[in-house]
């Protein structure tokens, strides 16, 4: 035997072993690279290869605009924020947009840029189709992406408490389901598209008052049952990167720094795995991080770069921990992952008339028919068409602030407001550039079709006299930053209108506006019609619906009242004080929002949620609801008129356990041909029957009998019937 050789035998083996061992270790090894791995795999691995100043720096920016900064950051697209990357390891900036309703241009910033401009988002509620919502949000981020941005400001869920709130154009209605459910949606189709999506503003946004200085006061349960399920809703079906905080006050901590808010119900009880971005000069205070905020956005709008060098020196005296900090940037790299923006792709093509198909599609569906006398749609014989007021010569109105789209073709009409300082950037109506008379002009070729500006009532009056149909287009203008003084139609259009119909009762009033207004003159006019604020196609959508081409299928998303006095609130909170005095805004209706209050109190408004009429007729029968854990809830909708049209039947809850109320627990939006039958069938989110328990931190579903109503509305029943649904509790 060969003792050499031996030796040598087996110094070859080990050095095999240890070398297998050695490829074992490498291929265990994981990289931050490999897109098999799982969002919060790569985002720990990468977070691990950061510097404690790399780490800072991605959780804060500034506001992309030349605002009390000399410059813009080097990078960055003149838009809302800009975060910068790690270009070491290739970790990409975060260039933001607002993009509510379209990608905004602040100022003009990127000049000749324009953007499909969507229909206010209480026009997309009225559609009651999710369908719609997820293409809206789709055409938004396919154009922003291609504009060079990977962040979209967008997906406001706040529910309409005050019908004055300068904001409501922009979100969803009054009711959890609908707004969580559209605004899910929303953030659904914007992450199609590989790019970023928010939720907003996290909570109790109800007013633009002083909104600085609100602090929302509300018990628990009453938040978890209404604005909080609303946004639980929409995270849940729209998995947002990010979910954006708010201005005010709730319950005495700043939304930005509620530990209850962020840390215990939004990443504890719903387990949100995303970061949580601040509003644009949200934050008060460093240890808003310790709080739950993960990015300070917007910067040179605080008093401080709280999130720079003071967050630095908190950490490293122990008050903000090291894991706590690792755990803020692995959030914001976790929600980059999801959405792909590290993997390279090239920007989208602009296909104009493709986008601008979606937003006529969201106009013809979210147009409300209030009421008509017989006068709707117009006879195909008019021959003399008097068109009132609105600007309708010009374009169709759209809400301000930082939704504003500078919409393609531009804003043909802009008429200042008045306002100092930043402010006085968005106080201007704009107009976007599709003109309702020139649309009826084109849909009327047989009829003389006249305008008046409205500007004097008698003079519109003589030329109403003397016509077979009148059109006045009555504008509301609402903006972010600013609340309605009240609900009357401003600068004397309610006495214009009632001039008007003196004169020529086949009236028909056009409303443009960001929520409900009274109608003082409603007796007095042939139909009424909610245009709300109808976006880049308004003008078109608005001429189809008045003539019949399209059947109008929208359904209010908000109450309209028939007095403000029915509102909890009838004076705004906070109007006329100081800046930075705080003041309460008491929720005292709770979970009672809108339609709920008015069923509570046994009010009748002017037009219910939910209501729309049709140039059709529905019937609905053949109902049949299942207990047990939940309410499951099938019947059949008939178009029993001549024209093909779209419906929105309603599920509501009527009685829980012998406890009346009134809640939507479920909608579809369908289209039948005259004739046709569908069977709808709707399971209940289970949380709609239940009531969060305080105490226990959960929901809670009493057992016994519950009572289910169908109709058009929130106060018409056409069918009734219930189950037994069975005890149970539910996570919070």
């Amino acid at each position: 035997m060969n003792i050499h050789r031996l030796i040598k035998g087996g110094l070859a083996a080990g050095l095999c072993v240890t070398a297998l061992a050695t490829g074992i270790r490498m291929a265990e090894a994981k990289d931050w690279r490999d897109p098999t791995l799982s969002p919060d795999e790569r985002a720990k691995l990468l977070d691990a290869e950061l510097t404690p100043d790399e780490r800072i720096g991605l959780l804060h920016g500034p506001m992309a605009l030349p605002f009390k900064i000399e410059r813009l950051p080097e990078g960055a697209i003149g838009g809302a924020g800009y975060i910068p990357g790690v270009p070491r390891l290739g970790i990409p900036a975060l260039k933001e947009t607002d993009a509510s309703l379209g990608v905004t241009n602040p100022m003009g910033i990127r000049p000749g840029d324009t953007a499909t401009a969507l229909p206010s988002g209480l026009a997309l509620a009225a559609s009651f189709n999710p369908k719609l919502a997820h293409d809206g949000g789709a055409m938004i981020a396919k154009e922003a992406l291609a504009k060079g941005f990977n962040v979209l400001l967008a997906g406001g869920a706040n529910l309409a408490r005050d019908p004055r709130n300068g904001r409501n154009f922009e979100y969803l209605g009054e009711d959890p389901l609908l707004a969580g459910t559209l605004a899910g949606e929303s953030i659904r189709g914007i992450q199609s598209q590989n790019i970023v999506s928010t939720v907003k503003h996290f909570s109790l946004n109800g007013q633009e008052t002083n909104r600085h200085w609100a602090n929302s006061i509300i018990g628990e349960a009453a938040h978890r049952e209404s604005d909080l399920l609303a946004f639980q809703i929409a995270i849940e079906k729209g998995q947002p990167g990010s979910v954006m905080c708010a201005y005010n006050l709730v319950n005495g901590d700043y939304s930005c720094g509620s530990d209850h808010l962020l840390n215990k119900v939004l990443k504890g009880d719903w387990g949100y795995k995303g970061w949580v971005m601040s509003d644009w000069g949200a934050v008060h205070a460093t240890d808003y991080a310790a709080k739950g905020l993960d990015q300070q956005s917007g910067e040179q709008l605080d008093d401080q770069v709280w999130f720079g060098e003071p967050l630095k020196q908190a950490v490293a005296a122990g008050s903000i921990p090291e894991a706590r900090l690792s755990d803020m940037s692995r959030r914001i790299l976790r929600s980059m992952f999801a959405a792909g923006l590290f993997e390279a792709k090239p920007a989208p093509a602009i296909d104009i008339a493709a986008h601008e198909a979606v937003a006529k599609q969201v106009a013809d569906e979210g147009i409300v028919l209030l009421a008509n006398k017989g006068i709707l749609p117009l006879a195909a014989g008019v021959k003399k068409v008097a068109v009132i007021g609105g600007h309708a010569d010009s374009g169709v109105l759209s809400g301000a602030g930082s939704s504003q789209v500078t919409s393609h073709g531009g804003n043909p009409t802009v008429i200042p407001v008045g306002g100092e300082g930043f402010m006085a950037a968005w106080l201007r109506q704009a107009f976007h550039n599709s003109s309702p008379l020139k649309a009826l002009r084109a849909a009327l070729p047989s009829a003389t079709v006249s305008f008046n500006d409205g500007r004097y009532p008698a003079a519109a009056a003589a030329l109403a006299k003397d016509a077979d149909v009148v059109i006045i287009f009555a504008n509301q203008w609402m903006s972010e930053g600013l609340d309605a003084y009240d609900l009357s139609l401003p600068q004397g259009q309610d006495q214009l209108i009632e001039a008007v119909a003196a004169a020529n009762p086949n009236s028909i009033v056009v409303l443009q506006t960001g929520g409900p207004v009274l109608m003082p003159w409603l007796d007095k006019v042939g139909g009424v019609v909610s245009a709300w604020y109808s976006g880049q196609k308004g003008g078109e959508a608005i001429a189809d619906v008045l003539t019949g081409k399209v059947n109008p299928s929208g359904r209010l998303p908000v109450t309209f009242p028939a007095s403000l006095d029915q509102y909890p609130r009838p004076t705004l909170p906070g109007w006329g004080l100081p800046e930075k005095q705080q003041f309460d805004v008491v929720y005292e209706e709770g979970s009672d929002v809108g339609y709920r209050r008015f069923a509570a109190k046994g009010m009748k408004p002017l037009f219910p949620f939910g209501h729309g009429l049709s140039y059709t007729t529905f019937t609905y029968d053949k109902l049949r609801v299942k207990g047990g854990e939940t309410l499951t809830v099938s019947f059949e909708v008939t178009n029993t008129g001549t024209l093909q049209g779209k419906d929105a039947p309603q599920i509501y809850l009527a009685g829980a356990a012998g406890k009346k109320l009134r809640r939507l627990i479920g909608f579809e939006k369908i289209d039948l041909k005259p004739g046709e039958r569908r069977t709808v069938t709707v399971k209940a989110d289970p949380r709609l029957l239940a009531h969060f328990d305080e105490a226990g931190r959960q929901w809670r579903i009493d057992g016994g009998d519950y009572d289910v109503a169908v109709g058009p509305s929130a106060a018409q029943t056409v069918l009734s019937g219930k189950a037994r649904v069975s005890q149970r509790t539910l996570k919070p």
